[in-house]
């Protein structure tokens, strides 16, 4: 029995493209992007991390409100979200929203998002999404849902969807992964394993060796790839899509990733649950200074390319935000109204209150 575990175990190795210093050592399952959607991807990881760290700056001056940090996790969620087609269904977790902006949100409504205005749940016709997820793991179930209805509708498209390592405790995760794969439902499935749900480090969430051979149980695809590598990221869950919309089923991939920042900014501190040797081994990690070394090797990106990039995204930064700071100020009755199409007896007694106030 032990070699029957053992045999499990091994099929679920760290799938990886670039090594640490930007290096192929992965030739035979590099993507086919061009020089340019190359180049692309760097520019939206560098944009997404000094999009972290203004988001970080903003919340601490009061002008935002939760805000889950996401450096080091910009190869897992932009990689995977550069696979996808427009029609395709994101069901983020609430670190998920560069995906978000990446297929479309406007960056102002991010922020109200996070401002928590209803606007920002307003999404463009044109965004197939829903907004992000808070409580821990629920979008699993709901994109089983979402894939199975793109299926009977007889769609090549996808849903997908993300937790953390956490979120693999969750009932929902195995209930969505289960019903996924009973009905072979066109789903991706992406664990974003960054060790530490809030502060639980992920030995202490499970017995198992990978958070990928979970896959087992559903009778679905699993695979582990390496999260800090973004070409690798891409590539599996291009491979997932395409098996998705082949009727082949659903995929869960676990992406081995960190975030560098607290949790949330509500009040986490790292420091008290991860040690300075760990946080200094992941940050040699990083995924953009390794694609960064990849494409410097290719001659595709330079000082001057980044810098940019940078100042594009401080830019569109500032207009954002002063956009969604001039937006009209939520209501106590837009609250209720936008709650039920039609409201219950005691929220009608309450619309009629505020809106007695509010007009004085």
């Amino acid at each position: 029995m032990k070699h029957v575990l053992e045999n499990v175990e091994s099929q679920f190795e760290m799938f990886q493209i670039l090594n640490e210093d930007g290096k192929i050592v992965n030739e035979d399952d590099m993507p086919d992007l061009s020089d340019e959607d190359l180049k692309e991807l760097m520019r939206r990881m560098v944009y997404t991390r000094i999009l972290d760290q203004r988001s970080i700056a903003l919340n601490r001056q009061g002008r935002l409100g939760f805000y889950a940090p996401t450096a080091g996790q910009e190869a897992s969620q932009l990689g995977s979200q550069f696979a996808l087609e427009q029609e395709d269904f994101i069901l983020p977790g609430y670190r998920d929203v560069p995906q978000l902006i990446w297929q479309g949100l406007p960056l102002y409504q991010a922020f109200l998002f996070s401002k928590g205005h209803f606007h920002g749940n307003q999404f463009p016709e044109n965004l197939h999404a829903l907004s992000p997820q808070i409580i821990i793991g629920a979008q699993y179930v709901q994109a089983a849902g979402v894939a199975l209805g793109i299926k009977k509708r007889g769609k090549k498209n996808v849903a997908i969807t993300y937790t953390g390592d956490g979120g693999t405790s969750q009932g929902d995760f195995y209930e969505g992964i289960n019903f996924a794969g009973a009905y072979k439902a066109p789903a991706i499935f992406i664990v974003q394993n960054n060790r530490f749900a809030i502060s639980v480090p992920v030995e202490k969430q499970t017995n198992a060796k990978t958070l990928a051979q979970k896959s087992v149980a559903a009778g679905i695809e699993g695979i582990q790839v390496d999260g800090m590598d973004v070409l690798a990221v891409y590539a599996v869950t291009k491979d997932a899509r395409d098996r998705a919309i082949n009727g082949e089923g659903p995929t869960l991939i676990e992406t081995l990733t960190y975030r560098f920042g607290p949790h949330t900014m509500s009040g986490d501190d790292p420091t008290r649950y991860r040690t300075e040797e760990l946080d200094n081994e992941w940050a040699k990690k990083d995924p953009l200074v390794r694609f960064r070394k990849f494409l410097e090797s290719k001659k595709l990106w330079s000082e001057e390319d980044e810098n940019k990039v940078i100042e594009e995204a401080k830019d569109d930064i500032k207009k954002a935000i002063k956009q969604a700071e001039e937006q009209p100020k939520q209501k106590v009755t837009d609250l209720i109204g936008n709650m039920y199409e039609e409201l219950p007896s005691n929220l009608k007694e309450q619309m009629e209150i505020y809106k007695e106030k509010e007009s004085k």
